[in-house]
């Protein structure tokens, strides 16, 4: 068995492995600890870092995270741990896609796909476009990593699309009395509609381009 193969059989095992953990890892025992840990700096910040580390195993989007963060630190101390969690806890479904590679078959197709629109965009502005759209992060984190996305552009540009859900998800967070899964809506349809807009509104240069040079 070659090594590409070995790592295209690796990923489809995590892929698995995922799955089955975002099935039976709901967040009521995340939400329980961190109650308890909420009047505990030290021991809350050991728990957020161990769950922005797990989180991509367990599908949990970025924004529970971040809602925990604003509980605890509040909104001036929890945006800025909330944005670097988020930041560094995408960087792991990136760099196992890059390792796994993109192959043949629907993920080859879906990595051209994605080289294409990166050299349109470029990696910097097609990062922030990414996550300013209210797309998943994780399956947008393993898109870059498959298309040849630089870590620098990656970070950079996660870091800056981040910033809106984190910071209402951080708010969020720091207004609520009890930690509870009702209570964790955190992104209404308006910033939504906003994220969206602004993502079209970078792309829309480079669809020009791209439509025009087509001609």
């Amino acid at each position: 068995m070659t090594a590409f193969v070995r790592r295209q059989a690796a990923g489809l095992a995590l892929l698995a492995v995922v799955a089955v953990a975002s099935l039976l890892a709901g967040p009521d025992y995340l939400l329980g600890t961190a109650r308890r840990l909420a009047d505990r700096p030290v021991a809350f910040g050991a728990l957020l870092v161990g769950v922005y580390l797990v989180r991509p195993l367990f599908a949990w989007p970025t924004t529970l995270v971040a809602i925990l963060a604003g509980y605890a630190y509040g909104p001036v101390v929890g945006f800025p741990v909330a944005l670097a969690g988020t930041t560094g806890s995408a960087l792991l479904p990136f760099l196992a896609a890059r390792y796994v590679g993109a192959g043949s078959g629907l993920v080859g197709r879906l990595a051209d796909s994605g080289e294409r629109f990166f050299a349109a965009t470029g990696d910097l502005r097609g990062m922030v476009a990414s996550r300013l759209a209210p797309a998943p992060s994780d399956p947008v984190s393993a898109a870059a990593g498959l298309s040849g996305v630089s870590t620098g552009a990656f970070v950079a540009g996660t870091a800056v699309g981040e910033v809106p859900w984190t910071a209402a998800a951080v708010l969020a967070g720091g207004s609520l009395d009890r930690l509870s899964t009702a209570g964790l809506s955190a992104v209404g349809w308006e910033l939504i509609a906003a994220g969206a807009a602004v993502a079209v509104a970078l792309l829309a240069g480079p669809a020009y381009r791209a439509a025009t040079a087509r001609r």
